[in-house]
């Protein structure tokens, strides 16, 4: 072919090549369905860890994740995206990283030993945008009551035993760590009763498994949300209750069906925001709360809060990611933005934070590499940061190099 017909072709090749790739390449894009794929290695661009916190926080959840990983086999393989490691080593791991913080390096000899002794994986996030959603929860305290009168008439249920779980990998290979939660009647397997057959047509009542009443549906509905809390009762005295099981149905957010019906906004949104409207509403309030079908059964707690690997979460220090995705008890790293609160309890601004933090947790919301869930602790700051934080960040992962 002569040159100058090369030279008119070429412009053509590209653009085709253009349009064939990248025009074809947001539609290859998938969310990652596998732990092989939910986590990248760095070798170059690290992020520069600092520690908003004072280490004690931070030493203290390693300690409690240390408990958790002996109590493991120390042969156990914990995927961390494309590699495996033993839970002997994932201990080491830690413990090396725990003897680091208590030397109490500046920033620049922590970055430095970091560099050099751990491995750094960095979450992609969501598909679409790569960014990774952080939101936070906290430990309520309600008003509840072990007796049932006309004030406290909403129970919290304890796990029924009818409620089965199943895993379908002993049927095939194909459903290899697939799950799913049941009821048997008669002959049949059904899906487990959703929150409009537990709360409207009242199928639990009368089979003692109330643990305590409290007195506003929408409270037990955010402590189902929030997964753990304690209650005031009449005499004074509290008792803290946790996740124990869920009925397997999908979570459904009732924020986004408040903002899709065009009942609030984005701005009005937030915890705080969607109390207040249905105080306004209670007339829809059913309506809004068996939009989620998805209800959770408790246990009482005699040390809580406990994360889904049964330690205590350490506010400001546990986070809850994709159990199916991100290995349980990983160290890792988070930078994002706090609320700053003055002493009206009001949000009077944004501040950039960064710190490390451990996986002990996971949630029904807290589904793929775009989402981050953090605990804050209880009372008043944590309620304001639990409820408002909706803020895009960046998330690593940590582990010691073999």
């Amino acid at each position: 072919m002569p040159s100058v017909a090369k030279n008119l072709l070429r412009p053509l090749f590209l653009l085709l090549f253009t349009i064939g790739f990248f025009g074809c390449y947001p539609a290859l894009i998938k969310e990652p369905q596998r732990p092989e794929d939910a986590l990248k290695k760095i070798s170059l661009f690290y992020p520069s860890f600092q520690d908003d916190m004072h280490y004690d926080s931070l030493i203290l959840a390693i300690k409690r994740n240390l408990e958790y990983l002996d109590r493991l086999d120390p042969g156990e393989i914990f995927q961390y995206g494309p590699h495996k490691f033993t839970c002997r080593q994932v201990r080491n791991s830690q413990v090396a990283f725990l003897k680091l913080i208590k030397e109490n390096p500046n920033p620049y000899q922590l970055n430095k030993k970091i560099k050099k002794h751990f491995r750094v994986y960095h979450v992609p996030g969501r598909p679409s945008d790569g960014k990774i959603l952080f939101t936070g929860y906290f430990e309520p305290i309600y008003d509840g009551s072990k007796i049932s009168d006309n004030t406290f008439k909403y129970p919290l249920y304890r796990k029924p035993d009818n409620l089965l779980q199943i895993d379908l990998s002993l049927f095939s290979k194909k459903f290899k760590g697939e799950k799913i939660v049941a009821r048997i009647d008669g002959k049949n397997v059904l899906p487990y009763y959703s929150r409009y057959h537990i709360e409207v047509e009242k199928v639990l009542q009368g089979q003692d498994l109330e643990i305590a009443w409290l007195k506003d549906p929408v409270d037990v509905a955010f402590l189902h949300i929030q997964g753990s809390g304690r209650l005031k009762l009449p005499d004074g005295k509290t008792i803290s209750v946790g996740y124990r099981a869920s009925n397997g149905r999908p979570y459904r957010s009732i924020g986004r069906y408040l903002l899709d019906r065009g009942l609030m906004n984005r701005e009005q949104m937030s915890m705080q925001g969607i109390r207040r409207y249905l105080s306004k509403h209670p007339e829809i309030i059913n309506e809004v709360l068996n939009h989620n079908p998805s209800y959770v059964f408790f246990r009482i707690l005699e040390n809580g809060p406990l994360g889904n690997i049964s330690v205590p979460l350490t506010p400001g220090r546990s986070l809850a990611l994709d159990a199916r995705l991100f290995p349980k008890g990983a160290l890792a790293y988070i930078s994002c933005q706090k609320p700053v609160v003055n002493e009206r309890g009001e949000i009077t601004g944004w501040d950039k934070f960064s710190r490390f933090v451990l996986n002990q947790d996971t949630g029904g919301a807290i589904k793929g590499t775009g989402r981050a869930d953090l605990f804050w602790g209880n009372g008043p700051y944590a309620e304001v940061a639990a409820g408002h934080m909706q803020h895009a960040g960046k998330l690593y992962i940590l582990i010691k190099k073999p």
